[in-house]
């Protein structure tokens, strides 16, 4: 490998990190619904297949069943 090559792959490895993607707000909330909301839609919302916002709507019928962090990650998205 010639000297022109690895300062090629030394300048691509390290400006890497900065091209890389920040997730978004959304993104964010998305994992937060996600992480605070699974025990409650194995609960609630059992046999409800994914897409389409069926989880979403599963959950939002039950709301008043649903666990206090679900409940804010849920509102927060719903503010969006």
């Amino acid at each position: 490998m010639t000297i022109r090559k690895i300062a090629l792959l030394f300048l691509v490895s390290a400006a890497a990190p900065a091209f890389a993607q920040q997730p978004s707000q959304l993104d964010k909330e998305v994992e937060a619904l996600r992480a605070y909301c699974k025990p409650d839609i194995e609960r609630l919302c059992p046999n409800v297949p994914p897409g389409g916002g069926k989880i979403k709507e599963c959950l939002m019928q039950k709301k008043m069943e649903l666990s206090v962090g679900c409940a804010k990650a849920l509102e927060a998205l719903k503010k969006k």
